[in-house]
């Protein structure tokens, strides 16, 4: 059995994105950080419970935000010995990180909730309550559709995830608005309720990033089998391919596959069509890192199928 392994051919582009994310990461930052200080100096003033845990939500985004810097700053690093397939796992772990920040404000504004609504403390809501939340959330809204486009676009991890958090505080400041126009119809344990909602809110974000990056750290399969077959069957003297593997990020993806050569091909052909494979594989897939094919002749003992 002959084995041919190109790591990162020609054909894959270079890495491009960590200056892109730390700069998406810095802005956003600052803008969680105006909107959670006015959330909390206000709800604290007006002791609204549901602006306070509106709050607290958008301290959890300023937070993620400094683990997203961390966790891209050691992601970026070159492959090592230590590390030949390279760091970007640890922009899934800050992914990881940001989802257990969730779920302890989750429960933190679960609880506040549940002992407002024991109180009956009401709050007192005013027209800059108002505007303060139409201000913040006009904000939130500008920066979740920023950084998700951005995160999409590059395959970040790390922003889409944070985007998601940034989505999940656009919904919660909407039910502390419709909160306040509950209390000032007389309705004041609607602020209690809103803030249980936010909790909600809270933990299914927590639970959607937890999904998303277990796919990657659990090596789930990236790319359709059959969409590989495809592009690797239309090189020249390629008979069949099998034991298709794919694992990784979006933007990190590694290929592991076996082909049969047609007739006896020469070893130095082996070679060129392993090559052309691996290149056409990163064209066809621009996420795609690394390639490694198992080239066998057509007496190989080991083609048992996919």
């Amino acid at each position: 059995m002959m084995h041919d392994h190109a790591s990162r051919p020609n054909g894959c582009p270079p890495e491009r994105y960590p200056h892109e994310v730390r700069k998406t990461l810095l802005l956003t930052l600052v803008l969680n950080g105006v909107v959670a200080f006015l959330k909390l100096i206000f709800g604290y003033g007006i002791g609204s419970a549901s602006m306070v845990a509106d709050g607290y939500h958008s301290v959890a985004d300023g937070s993620s935000n400094i683990i997203g810097l961390l966790g891209i700053r050691l992601a970026a690093r070159p492959k090592d010995s230590d590390h030949p397939y390279g760091h970007k796992k640890y922009e899934t772990f800050a992914a990881v990180f940001i989802a257990l920040l969730l779920f302890i404000v989750c429960f933190q504004v679960f609880h506040d909730g549940i002992e407002r609504l024991r109180t009956r403390a009401a709050p007192d809501i005013n027209w800059l309550g108002f505007a303060v939340m139409g201000a913040t959330l006009l904000v939130n809204i500008a920066v979740m559709s920023y950084e998700y486009n951005k995160g999409r676009r590059i395959g970040s991890d790390i922003l889409v995830s944070d985007a998601l958090h940034t989505r999940a505080d656009v919904f919660t400041s909407l039910s502390v608005v419709a909160a306040f126009i509950g209390i000032k119809l007389g309705f004041p344990f609607l602020d209690a309720i809103a803030a249980v909602v936010i909790a909600a809110f809270i933990g299914f974000s927590a639970v959607r990033i937890l999904r998303s990056t277990s796919a990657v750290l659990c090596d789930t399969a990236v790319l359709d089998i059959d969409d590989i077959r495809r592009v690797v069957m239309e090189v020249p003297g390629v008979k069949t391919c099998h034991r298709i593997r794919t694992r990784g990020r979006a933007d990190d993806i590694h290929i592991d596959l076996h082909v049969i050569a047609r007739d006896q091909t020469p070893f130095v052909r082996a070679h060129d069509m392993s090559v052309t494979i691996e290149e056409d594989l990163c064209r066809r897939f621009p996420g795609v890192s690394d390639v490694v094919v198992h080239m066998e002749p057509l007496s190989s003992k080991d083609h048992h199928g996919d």
